[in-house]
């Protein structure tokens, strides 16, 4: 019987939940999903550069599963990008999706505010 897989913390969700390559309609692409797990672990190592611990620390996992998190989000991306896939994120065992966040300086997005900068 499989072990059931824990819940991950997240700090967000992502801006923009679908990328695909551009001139091809999206009804014509293979389509990849990159769980909010593995964005968040791509987030915090690759873009902001924490380390494994501190990063699977804060995502409340291992540090051996965040390797495998990382492992499979840099396949599906890798993926996408070789054979212009469309990459959709969503789902995952995730606990605590915060609030969208609109900027480096992490302010939450407002649903019904519309700013005139985007």
């Amino acid at each position: 019987m499989v072990r059931p897989c824990c819940k991950r913390n997240i700090s967000g969700q992502p801006l923009a939940a679908i990328f695909k390559p551009v001139g091809i309609p999206h009804c014509e692409l293979d389509e990849l999903v990159l769980a909010l797990d593995e964005f968040e672990a791509l987030r915090l190592v690759d873009l902001n550069g924490q380390y494994h611990e501190q990063a699977a620390t804060q995502m409340g996992v291992s540090r051996p599963t965040l390797s495998r998190i990382l492992d499979a989000a840099h396949q599906k991306v890798a993926d996408a990008l070789v054979h212009g896939k469309a990459l959709r994120i969503e789902g995952g065992p995730v606990v605590s999706a915060g609030p969208r966040r609109c900027c480096k300086a992490h302010r939450p997005i407002s649903p019904n505010v519309h700013d005139a900068r985007r």
